[in-house]
Order: structure tokens, then C-alpha cells, then sequence
């Protein structure tokens, strides 16, 4: 697996505490949170993907956990992960949920759009993204999507209202997981 701007390592670290099997690549810009990713990745290069993958190198999922919105040019990004897929290989991402209720009311009700240090709004976020905006994201890029999953729901009064056509809006993010198109 090549864990796409891995941070840390804490993802990869949690996923081999349950599956100590699993061989973990990480790719990270940052130099300290690479260094951190090590002690817990097989190996983790320091750079930007898809430019710094060594050629040829292929991984059976690339995960792309929070990443995709950080990105100036996600649709490259995709496109250029086809080649670093091995045969069966998918992609899994998680993207933030623009349309979320609290960004959404903030928006309507108050006129703010206001970046702040972590979250949807995040001041690092270049891409906003909502499910049918991910869809079009992944399937423009030579994919096919699996699945799209709405994750970490809010239990918040307002999350019960949101029903039918807004159901999406109680969500923070949404599971991606896609495979390229044959």
C-alpha cells in the first residue's frame, strides 16, 4: 500500500496494529513528518506524489486520506496514479464534505466562509468537495467507482433534520474506492 501524503504515519500505524501483514509505503512533503512516518512504514519517500514515485514502482491500493483537497491539481494526481497501480489495485480516498450543515447555515445564514486552522475549511484546503463533485473528480480521471460512502456523522440536533436530498449535508467526509477503468 502507498499511503499518499501519509503525515505522521498514524494511519498506517493503526492499520498494521490489525494487519501486521501488510507492507506500508508512505510518500510526505514534509520533511519532520516523514521522518516520523518512518519508524512505523516500510519505507517512506520524501516528496511530492506522483513525481517523486520511483518509476515502475506499483502498490496494490493508494490511499489518499484527506489529501485530495491539499492538492493543487487532484485530477493529475489521479490520473498519474494509474501507473503506480498494480493489477487489481484500487484507490481508497477520504475528502471532506463541503456541503456539510454547519459550513452550509454559516454560509446562508451569516455570509462567512471564513478559513480557520483545521477542518473542512482548513486554511491549507486549494479544493472543496461534495458527493457528486468527488463522483465526477474520480470517474473524469480514468476510474471507476466502487463506492462512495458518507463517514463520521454528526449526532448533533440539526443532523436529524437533514433527511431526503440533504441527507449528505450531516456528513464530515466521504470513503472513496476506486479502480481504473479497462
Amino acid at each position: 500500500m502507498l499511503d499518499v501524503g501519509c503525515s505522521r504515519g498514524l494511519f498506517g500505524k493503526s492499520l498494521l496494529a490489525a494487519r501486521p501483514e501488510l507492507r506500508i509505503t508512505g510518500i510526505e512533503v514534509d520533511a519532520n513528518a516523514a521522518e516520523s512516518a518512518a519508524t512505523h512504514y516500510a519505507s517512506v519517500i520524501r516528496g511530492c506524489f506522483p513525481d517523486d514515485v520511483p518509476s515502475g514502482a506499483t502498490y496494490d491500493c493508494l490511499v489518499f486520506n484527506d489529501v485530495l483537497e491539499h492538492m493543487v491539481d487532484p485530477w493529475t494526481a489521479l490520473r498519474g496514479s494509474t501507473s503506480h497501480l498494480a493489477d487489481g489495485g484500487v484507490v481508497v480516498a477520504s475528502i471532506p464534505n463541503v456541503r456539510y450543515m454547519p459550513v452550509v447555515l454559516r454560509l446562508l445564514l451569516q455570509g462567512r466562509f471564513d478559513y480557520v486552522d483545521f477542518g473542512i475549511l482548513d486554511r491549507s484546503h486549494l479544493r472543496f468537495f461534495t458527493r457528486s463533485s468527488i463522483d465526477a473528480l474520480v470517474s473524469t480521471t480514468g476510474f471507476v467507482v466502487e463506492t462512495i460512502e458518507p463517514i463520521n456523522a454528526s449526532q448533533r440536533w440539526w443532523a436529524f433534520i437533514a433527511i431526503g436530498p440533504f441527507k449528505d449535508m450531516r456528513y464530515l467526509q466521504f470513503s472513496v474506492v476506486a479502480h481504473p477503468r479497462t
